[in-house]
């Protein structure tokens, strides 16, 4: 067990130190650098510029940068957001974190409920016309382009129904019913294009659990359709399935830029996005640390 983390602590060591490379390296690629913010008043005489670049380090090397770099990352210091949010990131990603974990964790619950509850209704009355129906639905919404399936969730159910809001930015310090209210669209698009995962996974977890002999049993005493299927068959075949609950997490987590973009939902992804467009290098690098950093102690 000591070798086995040590190794697994090791690669997760490894990992993130990929993580930061490519991150700096990617981010460096770009035109631009962090003082263009500032040095883009033409009026600036060019020793000014100059200065303003050597306070941010940008007249040292590269390869000096990235040192810096490596160690500013590993004590914790992000530097300032040169954006919309004149903040240090880290202030500004631990008011977006909390809001991105209780959408995707939120999700994933009901996704991951949703679909155990009916790979196990499937299971049990295999060959029917609900089992059809179910695989189906699922496999096809599992396939769809999820930017195109958000945009019609919010096309029907916001625009012409007007059941829900438009927009998500009202969250921000919102009452508990507003924020309900601007998840229930975000969050029902992510279970419905993610359940069917779950829900094959413990048909095929349930119907080789139906064949063991202590399923026989509970039905050879006489017990209760219903409790032999919960009780006995569907808590045995669960394991894989809570497993599969983890990467679930992990693929939720990178698509939040796309979820939370679509519905305006002020999450690390949609501050990665606006940081981008405004070319926030900092806040950018902070917040794909973040999700890289995520996928790594998630696997």
């Amino acid at each position: 067990m000591t070798g086995y983390l040590v190794r697994r602590v090791g690669q997760m060591g490894l990992t993130l130190f990929l993580i930061i490379t490519l991150t700096f390296f990617l981010v460096e690629a770009q035109p631009g650098d962090y003082a263009s913010f500032y040095v883009l008043n033409p009026d600036l005489p060019p020793d000014v510029k100059e200065k303003i670049r050597a306070a941010f380090g940008l007249d040292k090397p590269l390869w000096q940068q990235y040192l810096i770099h490596l160690k500013n990352t590993f004590t914790g210091n992000f530097g300032v957001s040169f954006g919309h949010f004149p903040r240090p990131v880290m202030d500004v990603l631990a008011e977006r974190i909390p809001r991105t974990l209780v959408l995707f964790l939120t999700a994933t619950a009901a996704s991951f409920y949703l679909g155990f509850f009916l790979g196990k209704a499937i299971a049990w009355r295999r060959g029917g016309l609900f089992e059809y129906v179910a695989t189906i639905s699922g496999a096809t919404l599992f396939t769809a382009f999820t930017p195109a399936f958000a945009l019609m969730m919010i096309w029907i159910f916001a625009f012409r129904l007007d059941w829900f809001p438009l927009w998500g930015n009202s969250c921000i310090g919102g009452l508990a019913l507003d924020i309900l209210k601007h998840m229930v669209l975000p969050v029902a698009t992510l279970t419905l294009i993610s359940f069917a995962g779950t829900m094959l996974l413990t048909r095929n977890s349930m119907l080789e659990t139906i064949r063991e002999d202590y399923v026989m049993a509970a039905r050879a005493k006489g017990l209760p359709e219903r409790q032999v299927r919960d009780r006995h068959a569907a808590r045995n075949a669960m394991l894989p399935v809570v497993t599969s609950l983890v990467y679930s997490l992990i693929f939720a987590i990178d698509g939040s830029v796309i979820i939370e973009g679509v519905f305006s939902w002020p999450g690390t992804g949609m501050t990665l996005l606006s940081a981008v467009r405004s070319e926030d290098l900092p806040l950018v690098m902070g917040a794909m640390l973040f999700i890289g950093c995520c996928r790594c102690w998630l696997t």
